[in-house]
This record gives C-alpha cells, sequence and structure tokens, in this order.
C-alpha cells in the first residue's frame, strides 16, 4: 500500500465512510443522446459563462483526490473530472473547483456548482432531487485481512485456500466471495459490522466488503488493516454517477462523455492507475 495513500486514509477515512454510505439499488439513468460527440464549450449553458464548475467533498478524501487538491487532478475522481470536462470542451484551466457537502449536494434546491463528484451512489430516491449522469465506476469487492498474516500476503484467489473467509449475508460481497471462494469456504454474519468484529477477534483470517467500504475498514476499524487485493468483476455493485441539479441542460452531455469515455477505455484506464496501482489494492487472479 502507497504509504502517502495509507496515512490520509487513516487520519480521514472515519469521517469518509458517512459520506460514502449508499444503497445498491440503481434509478434509471439518464438516456444518452443520439449524437457522438459531445458538445462544445461553446454550446453549454453553466453557471460560469465559458468555465465548468465542479464541486467535491470538504475535504475530499484520497485515493479520490490526492492531497485533498482536486485541482492537481491526481486521484481516480478528479483525473475522471478532468477527463469529463475535457471531453466537453474545456481546458483545464477553465475548470473551477469548490466544495460541498456531501448531503446538500443531494437535496433539492440551487446548486452553486454545474455538477458534484465524490462517491455519489446512484438511487431512485436521490433521483428524485437531482439528475445523476451515467455512472463512471461501479464498486469492485476487496479483501481486508490483518496485515503480516498470511491471508494478508495472497496474491492470487489460489493462495487463499485454508484462510476462512467472513463475509455479510445477502450481500453482493457474499455472492462474489462464494464465486470466487466457494461457499464451503465462507464464514456468514449478519453484518458488515458482526464481520469486522470477527477479524478483530481472530475468528476469521479476512473478509469481503466493497473496495470504497474496505478503504475505511482496513484503515479505522481493523487493527493493522491492510486491503489484499479487490475482485474481477462488477457486477451488483453500487454505482457511483456526477450529481447535476434537477433538470439540468448539461445532464444529457455529461453523460455522453461519461459513456465516451467508458467506451474509449479511458474510465478503465483511471481506475487502474488510481485505484489499483497507486492505492496498492491488484486484481486478485
Amino acid at each position: 500500500m502507497n504509504t502517502r495513500v495509507r496515512a490520509t486514509l487513516f487520519a480521514t477515512a472515519s469521517l469518509s465512510a458517512v459520506m460514502m454510505a449508499g444503497c445498491s439499488s440503481s434509478a434509471e439513468e439518464t438516456p444518452s443522446p443520439s449524437a457522438s460527440a459531445p458538445a462544445a464549450e461553446a454550446a453549454l449553458e453553466t453557471l460560469t459563462e465559458g468555465k465548468l464548475t465542479i464541486a467535491t467533498g470538504e475535504p475530499a478524501y484520497e485515493p479520490w483526490v490526492i492531497g485533498d487538491a482536486p485541482e492537481s487532478g491526481e486521484g481516480f475522481e478528479a483525473a475522471v473530472a478532468y477527463a469529463v470536462a475535457e471531453e466537453l470542451g474545456f481546458a483545464a484551466e477553465d475548470v473551477v473547483w469548490v466544495r460541498s457537502a456531501f448531503d446538500a449536494a443531494i437535496a433539492p434546491g440551487a446548486k452553486d456548482w454545474d455538477l458534484n463528484i465524490q462517491q455519489f451512489s446512484v438511487t431512485e430516491e436521490r433521483a428524485q432531487a437531482v439528475d445523476f449522469s451515467s455512472p463512471y465506476y461501479v464498486t469492485s469487492q476487496a479483501l481486508v485481512a490483518v496485515d503480516g498474516s498470511p491471508a494478508a500476503e495472497a496474491s492470487s484467489i489460489a493462495d487463499l485456500t485454508g484462510s476462512t473467509v467472513g463475509v455479510a449475508v445477502g450481500t453482493t460481497s457474499y455472492t462474489v466471495a462464494a464465486e470466487a471462494l466457494g461457499e464451503d469456504n465462507l464464514s456468514v454474519y449478519n453484518s458488515v459490522a458482526d464481520v469486522v468484529g470477527a477479524l478483530n477477534a481472530g475468528q476469521i483470517d479476512a473478509f469481503v466488503t466493497d473496495l470504497p467500504g474496505a478503504f475505511y475498514s482496513a484503515y479505522v476499524e481493523v487493527e493493522n488493516g491492510t486491503i489484499v487485493g479487490q475482485f474481477e468483476g462488477t457486477e451488483g455493485g453500487d454505482e457511483f454517477a456526477f450529481v447535476l441539479p434537477k433538470g439540468s441542460a448539461l445532464t444529457t452531455a455529461v453523460t455522453a462523455a461519461v459513456d465516451a469515455l467508458r467506451e474509449d477505455g479511458t474510465l478503465a484506464a483511471l481506475e487502474t492507475e488510481w485505484l489499483s496501482e497507486a492505492a496498492g489494492v491488484p486484481v486478485l487472479q
């Protein structure tokens, strides 16, 4: 794990966990426009003419934003935001960053930004108050263990043979873990909190949870915890999307930009760069 990333995560993840809470059910996505090319900057209706105002949290957390400095373009969401801005026709110097509270961003009412990015899960309830773009990230599942333990040294799924892995019942994490490890190799608990408690008590060797939650669990809830790696595939994971004011004239254009970046491989490359390599969370094969 990158030392800088781990240190910042440990210091800030407690508040981050509240901000990242979301539901796995998805709202209907805004239809993509029929035109393949994104709208040019001059044609877009933004808060400030010629500028694109993007909001994120205060503070913004790693690995989503490195060093709480979104203007650097470092960190997964900061990099995605600049990629979308470029796709829309805005130069980097025409991106204006502001900060907003998580709950206020998804509440009804006027906004002082054009779009907002801070791990917003798409849900039908939230879509009553704000617009969502198409998703730029779907959460994967990750393995958390105690640093220095045999499970923490695993570099592949096969290396987990003989390890007792915990998981919460009825979750996407359970589905992924059962497929990768086999149901007979799992210890099933009623909640993620119970799974965390079992690892701290030494009753299991590791547990599976979604990657955003793993950052919090590994560096706050588990003593000397670490993220061993993440599993391939995102089926059933929470969808993270840009939030826009309800009825925004930009929603269709932002959705088209996100779709284009997904189709040309940019989103996948940024995910590998910032959520795998920089954060030290490899994919377990």
